[in-house]
């Protein structure tokens, strides 16, 4: 109950509400098996590395990686694409090179490269949106030139809920022999992803995002990448040999997996990814869509509620204002309806920034919502309309 009224959870896309088995494999492994892993001989130790690493070829499944050590642990996906910013980085990109973004990244997915240029001289150069809020992917071509070094995309917009045509960035990306990374953060909770089907040279996405626990998210990348590219942090399991003269650096995936691992987190994520995978993500996708269509034709239906971001493919997102009403105004109407809905600039600036609002409001669906829900959202929406409009 939030405000005395049953809770609706319309931010998913900030991070969902976690099932029973997750939280009963997180109780689990703190009651039962808590130890530090890859260090001790003794039983518990042997059993949390063995779940742990099960838990790697779980992710590979997962996504259909071809071998657990292209499987490297983070902190989410944020730290993974720092990771990858300041490793393919600092080894592949010099001043005068080029790093190809879109307009429509999450600030995790920009301020790592605007960093990584800023210390190497780099050029960032921005795939524009159009006003449906798809990318003008017909300009990718004419932007690509022998200084390009990487493409970064989301793989879906957390703002707009656009699908981007990842398929068709990366085959044009490989015809000149550049790399994609994916930041699929947006798009695991929601569509298969296949490494091998969309041939990505990197991809990350988030624990908490997809049902899975906070502090944990995977970094996905070629094994011939993760080979070349140095160590990001130094300590813990990430190191071969250490005297004070050298240290060398221990194989994949543990070279990029300094200190203590979040091994709660691993085999939490483990049972999210379970979970989901036994709902079956097609049907998830599909029951979503209906979910989305209905409460983007009820929302129509007013005649003042403007929604951004109608792009032919889309995930169960819809940022929207109503009128001239600010969303933080109208977001605090839904709190003390008892709904959550996210205001403000969804950590992307820039494409707020593109549309030339002040923020959106947006709801963002998973699949414990309901039609039902959407009805009292759309009352709700009606009331904030009456109240400030």
């Amino acid at each position: 109950m939030v405000h005395d009224k049953p809770l609706i959870y319309f931010d998913n896309a900030a991070t969902t509400q976690k099932p029973r088995e997750v939280i009963d494999r997180l109780v689990t492994y703190y009651k039962k098996e808590n130890c530090n892993i890859h260090r001790g001989v003794h039983y518990l130790s042997t059993q949390a590395t063995e779940a742990y690493e099960n838990a790697r070829k779980s992710v590979k499944d997962f996504i259909h990686a071809a071998h657990p050590h292209e499987i490297v642990f983070t902190k989410g996906a944020t730290e993974a694409i720092n990771l990858v910013a300041q490793t393919f980085g600092r080894k592949y990109i010099h001043s005068g090179d080029e790093i190809i973004l879109s307009q429509m990244e999450h600030h995790s997915n920009l301020v790592p490269w605007q960093m990584l240029a800023e210390q190497k001289g780099a050029i960032l150069k921005v795939i524009p949106v159009d006003d449906q809020g798809e990318l003008e992917i017909n300009m990718l071509r004419g932007m690509i030139t022998d200084r390009t070094k990487i493409i970064a995309l989301t793989h879906v917009s957390n703002v707009l809920g656009t699908i981007n045509p990842v398929h068709r960035v990366i085959s044009l990306a490989h015809d000149q022999g550049i790399p994609v990374f994916l930041d699929g953060a947006q798009a695991v909770p929601h569509l298969t992803v296949d490494m091998q089907e969309i041939d990505c040279d990197f991809y990350c996405f988030s624990g908490h995002k997809v049902y899975g626990p906070m502090g944990i998210g995977v970094l996905y990348a070629k094994e011939k990448y993760l080979e070349e590219m140095p160590p990001y942090q130094g300590g813990g399991e990430m190191v071969d040999q250490v005297t004070f003269q050298k240290t060398t650096y221990n194989k994949l995936p543990y070279k990029f997996e300094a200190g203590t691992p979040n091994v709660a987190g691993v085999l939490g994520l483990e049972a999210a990814l379970k979970y989901i995978q036994d709902l079956d993500l097609k049907k998830i996708h599909a029951y979503e869509h209906e979910l989305l269509d209905y409460a983007t034709v009820e929302l129509l239906k007013m005649e003042s509620v403007r929604i951004f971001g109608n792009a032919e493919n889309k995930i169960g997102v819809i940022s929207f204002l109503i009128g001239k009403i600010h969303p933080y105004d109208a977001g605090t109407i839904y709190d003390k309806l008892g709904i959550a809905l996210r205001t403000g600039h969804h950590c992307a600036q820039p494409l707020i920034d593109r549309f030339n609002v002040p923020g959106m409001v947006r709801a963002s669906l998973a699949l414990y919502n309901t039609l039902e829900e959407i009805d009292r959202f759309i009352e709700a929406t009606k009331q904030v309309r009456r109240m400030l409009g």
